[in-house]
């Protein structure tokens, strides 16, 4: 008679998905429209099969996002359940993030324990970029995800010995690819070396199932791509941000080696339409970091013709105020005066975000300083823009630069330090201050533990390169943890909000390491394994109070003597029976601190296009960190609206950043001529001449940006120019909420030029 397997309800994990489930959900009703790029690819997804399959960014099928369709596949069914709000696009990240709390607790617990399970499942909610990331509508919580459950499968295959399971795993990693393409594949040496290493299957047959599990991955992975690629250019969207009008372009080109090498193709007048928030007041400001060849200069930069920079060293004309600067784009926090920053000081710092320095709203600094108790400036150290953005070929960036949100130098990030602060590449980058307050808080505690764990399960009547089942398990998360952790030390092109990727294999580690150090710290004083437990809690607290005072002062203390207080405790509770509770002292007191900073987007109501916490996002008011303001001339969109007519477009601007708050507010198609940065070669000049002279195409919104310099050209030059006065009555608002603080992003003006068949010869 079968054995009936009884559930049991672990009410910590319980406990830990309500938590979950709060920090990564509630406030998110103020989501606005989250990531305003990829919103309005929802709205166009929701109306047509064809715009759903291949993610087009416009309801015209005119050009799709930077990204594949999976992910935003979830978040279009959401929105057709629901209907297209900030909170409905958001809510598949928020459920992925959850689940993978889920997931981490049952990947550990068979192979060590419940209590090394739960710290893991706890140390991965209360990873503040993970907070950040589930509350976006961005593809990173997606992503976790799918890699968490491709590695459970893996896991699962072993131990019960079902080598399709094997396939399933690998199959999908190649789903992962079209959610965010090469990045997926950053676990695979993980995933091989646990297969080698804990597979009981004869060679051939180990051999046989990898074969069958590539063909898979393979499958997988180019079943869309080859899709795409294979069909008529006319038959489909634009390949957004690709050069050439193809998916494996895009993803071994923008989203692959220029990942790595810095960024060299999709440069332009704008790094768009990001994101807003509920919670901010006004608008973006015009793109900084750019290098201007007729008309007024951008902030920053060096121009050509026209206005001095603002911040450049002046040789004629008004002085130029700010920092002051030889020629391009002076780093934010250069010697100067750098504005505002809410809630912080005005600083001197060595390097930061390309930008004016700009606070909330994109007001300009004016060199006033303003000193807050509250939170404490942070020195620049890093978030300088990729070395690889060559000099003059970037004109765009993160926008608001210089006085970011909370007193901390660099730009965008409400709790960060920009889209751009990566710091300086190196070993010790992730550690630095840029990325570490979103992902390293508990790093020194999982490095020890790794050692820790390593060492308790190793067995010792086994030769030395036998490993045991554990150690496995140990060493698939560390397989995971050193090639990511390696690619983003050194990796010239990416957003801080990407380290998510490193949360699963620090939380697996701290959980694991926690466990296996208290046993052995019970052991005399004469074992080094002994020493394991008291030195994790030593370094970790050092970092945290490093971390706490870029943005603090006295508080630092606090974090130092939770710390001291939970060490102290281990050491007098280490042969008595409240040793336990002593373990828990010190586990709270090294949690607190990151649990604060994964509180702070919660707190804030944030949804942001760049996501990221920190004290900022409180002072802030929980500003959308992303690029574009997501706002939108009422007037203007009626003016169109009702002389729209027969047409297919409402109007055509050059970048999406302009594009997507139109698309989310109207519903209608808004033509991108130049993709994400304005500056994809999607459309010709006389392909978009054959549009006016159709009828398609009556207006074009010229946003202030260069991108299609030829098209612009031609519409300045014949376009009949729509005087503001006939809808400026109208005010500039948010495409579905009010406020949305931007960087560079989507402005609400613009000047309007109508088109016609007469004018194209």
């Amino acid at each position: 008679m079968k054995k009936i397997r009884q559930w049991t309800v672990d009410w910590w994990l319980i406990g830990i998905l309500i938590l979950a489930a709060f920090l990564y959900a509630w406030n998110i009703w103020e989501a606005g429209n989250a990531n305003d790029y990829y919103t309005a690819a929802i709205t166009s997804m929701v109306q047509s099969w064809h715009n759903f399959w291949y993610g087009a960014f416009d309801p015209a099928g005119f050009i799709t996002v930077d990204k594949p369709p999976v992910a935003l596949w979830f978040m279009a069914i959401s929105a057709k359940i629901f209907g297209v709000h900030g909170w409905s696009v958001v809510l598949p990240s928020i459920l992925f993030g959850i689940g993978s709390v889920a997931l981490i607790y049952n990947m550990i617990k068979p192979r060590f324990n419940a209590w090394a399970a739960r710290l893991a499942a706890l140390a991965l909610t209360l990873t503040p970029i993970v907070v950040a990331d589930s509350r976006t509508n961005n593809m990173d919580a997606t992503l976790q995800f799918f890699l968490l459950l491709a590695s459970w499968c893996l896991m699962k295959a072993i131990s019960i010995r079902k080598p399709w399971l094997v396939v399933v795993s690998f199959a999908l990693i190649g789903v992962s690819f079209n959610i965010k393409m090469l990045q997926a594949f950053m676990i695979l040496p993980a995933l091989l070396l646990f297969y080698w290493l804990a597979s009981n299957q004869k060679l051939w047959r180990r051999l046989t199932t990898l074969g069958i599990a590539a063909v898979a991955m393979a499958v997988t992975t180019l079943a869309w791509p080859m899709q795409v690629d294979s069909t008529a250019a006319t038959q489909r969207p634009y390949v957004g941000s690709s050069e050439t009008n193809s998916e494996m372009e895009l993803a071994f080109g923008y989203n692959g080696t220029e990942r790595l090498l810095g960024q060299t193709t999709g440069t332009g007048a704008a790094f768009p339409g990001m994101g807003n928030n509920a919670k901010s007041k006004s608008g973006g400001t015009p793109p900084t970091g750019t290098k201007g060849k007729t008309g007024t200069a951008p902030t920053g930069t060096k121009g050509k013709t026209g206005t001095v920079p603002t911040g450049a060293k002046a040789k004629k004309g008004t002085a130029p105020t700010g920092t002051k600067g030889k020629s391009g784009t002076p780093p934010t926090g250069a010697t100067g005066k750098t504005g505002n920053p809410p809630g912080g000081k005005s600083t001197k710092g060595t390097s930061g975000q390309p930008g004016t320095g700009n606070t909330q709203g994109g007001t300009p600094p004016t060199g006033t300083k303003k000193q807050q108790a509250t939170v404490k400036t942070k020195k620049a150290t890093g978030g300088k823009m990729p070395a690889n953005f060559k000099k003059g070929n970037f004109k765009g960036g993160p926008g608001t630069g210089g006085g970011a949100p909370g007193g901390r130098k660099g730009g965008a990030g409400g709790g960060g330090g920009g889209a751009f602060a990566i710091g300086t590449a190196g070993p010790l980058r992730l550690l630095q201050s840029d990325l570490g307050p979103q992902i390293s808080w508990l790093v020194p505690a999982a490095l020890i533990g790794f050692i820790s764990a390593f060492a308790y399960y190793l067995d010792r009547k086994r030769k030395w390169y036998q490993t045991t089942t554990q150690q496995n398990h140990l060493l698939f998360w560390m397989g995971w943890l050193v090639p990511v952790a390696g690619f983003f030390s050194i990796a010239s092109f990416f957003h801080p909000y990407y380290m998510i990727m490193l949360a699963p294999p620090i939380a697996a580690l701290f959980g694991i390491g926690i466990v296996t150090m208290f046993k052995q710290f019970k052991l005399g004083f004469k074992h080094w394994q002994s020493w394991l437990l008291p030195l994790a809690i030593v370094t970790t607290t050092a970092l945290q109070a490093w971390y706490v005072s870029l943005y603090y002062q006295w508080q630092t203390w606090l974090v130092v003597g939770a710390g001291l207080i939970g060490l102290a405790l281990l050491f007098i509770g280490r042969t008595r029976s409240w040793r336990k509770s002593a373990l828990g002292v010190a586990i709270a007191a090294i949690l607190v601190a990151p649990g604060f900073w994964s509180l702070t987007p919660t707190l804030a109501g944030s949804s942001a296009a760049i996501p990221s916490a920190g004290p900022s996002l409180l002072t802030s008011g929980g500003n959308s960190g992303g690029i574009g303001s997501g706002s939108v001339d009422s007037g203007l969109l009626k003016y169109v609206e009702k002389h729209q007519g027969s047409a297919k477009y409402l109007f055509a601007t050059s970048n999406a950043s302009t594009a997507a708050p139109y698309i989310i507010k109207s519903g209608k198609a808004v033509m991108a001529i130049g993709g994400f940065n304005g500056t994809d070669p999607a459309i010709t000049l006389k392909q978009f001449k054959a549009l006016v002279k159709k009828g398609d195409m009556k207006y074009y919104l010229s946003s202030g940006r260069s991108g299609n310099s030829k098209i612009e050209a031609w519409v300045t030059k014949v376009g009949k120019k729509v005087s503001s006065s006939k809808y400026s009555s109208q005010s500039t608002a948010n495409a579905k909420t009010p406020g949305g603080m931007g960087m560079g992003g989507g402005m609400g003006g613009g000047t309007l030029y109508e088109l016609d068949a007469s004018m194209v010869k």
